[in-house]
């Protein structure tokens, strides 16, 4: 996958070349194409921004730097904006993205965009309901969820699908050694060596904690008869606490 960023400060995107991603990057899994669009501006002081018509506080991205930065990448693929009016950005849709050959960010700073520059994106997305200074924190929130799902980009493969959110639950608790740490001891089952009875108290684990932290989760989420007989253990357990 080739990942395009238009922005203005290509330096903030650094995190993206470090740990496994940076790994990926060095092997070839993916690239990274950042693209200043300061670069495509005519006049002498290079600006990318103006005042807005009608009047009111800060400054207005200018479409023609951004529609000619777009202009000069060859493959844009998917072109995405990141702003507050978007979807939210989920799970799901980093993995709808992580099947594409080719993805394009366009990030905003200053006041916003220029409306017509939305006519240039695919997509419009959000990160959540808060307002943060630029598109490129909320770009690079995406990218890493989407480029850790490229296939050889994480050391384990089985550690996407046993993640949050993947299966629509949250993930169940792990431990590692010592097995008792100040009188906290390692649920029995995880030393027990049954992998079954170990893959059941995980599922319910992973039930627990999505009924106790994110009940929302469950509104959407079909269980089985399994999933409901374990539900129902878990709010009697609750009771009785």
């Amino acid at each position: 996958m080739k990942i395009n960023v238009l922005t203005l400060f290509p330096d903030m995107f650094t995190p993206l070349t470090t740990s496994m991603l940076g790994r990926g990057l060095e092997d070839g899994r993916w690239q990274l194409n950042l693209v200043n669009f300061r670069d495509f501006t005519t006049d002498i002081h290079h600006h990318v921004d103006d005042s807005p018509y009608g009047g009111g506080a800060g400054m207005v991205l200018q479409i023609m730097p951004i529609k000619k930065a777009l202009d000069s990448i060859a493959n844009k693929g998917k072109v995405i904006i990141t702003a507050p009016q978007g979807k939210t950005f989920n799970q799901k849709i980093a993995q709808e993205w992580s099947k594409e050959e080719n993805l394009t960010f366009i990030c905003g700073h200053y006041e916003g965009f220029d409306q017509r520059i939305y006519d240039l994106a695919d997509e419009t997305v959000s990160i959540g309901d808060y307002v943060l200074t630029g598109g490129e924190l909320p770009a690079m929130s995406m990218i890493d969820a989407t480029v850790r799902l490229i296939p050889g980009v994480l050391g384990n493969i089985a550690s996407p699908v046993e993640e949050s959110f993947t299966r629509g639950l949250l993930e169940y608790p792990q431990y590692t050694r010592p097995e008792d740490f100040e009188g906290k001891k390692v649920p029995e089952v995880l030393t027990s060596g049954n992998h079954q009875k170990i893959d059941e108290w995980r599922h319910k684990e992973a039930l627990r904690a999505t009924y106790l932290y994110r009940p929302d989760l469950l509104e959407n989420y079909n269980l089985s008869k399994e999933e409901k007989r374990m539900l129902t253990e878990i709010e009697q357990e609750k009771d009785q606490t």
